[in-house]
């Protein structure tokens, strides 16, 4: 009788657990799912990857659709540099190469060779205010966090994403 009797309670308690599962999950799962949603929607406010990795959209566009504009005909500028610990003045001279993409729609607007040799000097200012307030040391170390500096100023500057990459040569004085 003992044994029955501890089959039962075991049974019962089974049966408890299994009640208290579903209840559990019937609760929980769309509390999960809401909460998917609202991280879906934040991601996508502030414009994350929600895939992993900074894929930036200039990154996705084909070689073929980007065109090559050589800021100040290809000249070094010469730019002062923010002194480092060694109190020294430095000067870079940096020859800045824009990557535009053709593809963007806002090309036909601000992309031509003639709209970007308008504005070059807004953009040679630009770039000259995001160099010099770093160091020579800074430049040698920080080369690709700079050129995303100055992409992200010139993006910011005409508003629009049409600018796909930035990149320079320096040489340091």
């Amino acid at each position: 009788m003992k044994k029955n009797l501890m089959s039962v309670l075991i049974l019962a308690l089974v049966l408890a657990n299994l009640i208290l599962t579903a209840v559990l999950t019937i609760s929980v799962l769309p509390q999960t799912k809401q909460a998917n949603e609202l991280v879906s929607k934040v991601c996508a406010a502030i414009d994350l990857d929600l895939e992993g990795g900074n894929v930036d959209a200039a990154s996705a566009v084909s070689l073929e659709d980007v065109e090559t504009y050589n800021m100040n005909a290809g000249e070094a500028m010469t730019v002062n540099l923010k002194p480092g610990e060694d109190g020294v003045e430095h000067y870079a001279l940096v020859k800045v190469v824009l990557g535009i993409n053709k593809t963007d729609e806002d090309y036909k607007k601000y992309g031509s060779s003639e709209k970007l040799t308008e504005k070059e000097g807004m953009m040679q200012g630009r770039v000259f205010s995001v160099i010099s307030s770093h160091t020579v040391d800074e430049m040698r170390e920080n080369k690709d966090e700079i050129q995303e500096e100055i992409l992200k100023e010139l993006r910011k500057m005409y508003d629009s994403n049409f600018i796909a990459s930035v990149s320079f040569t320096v040489t340091y004085q």
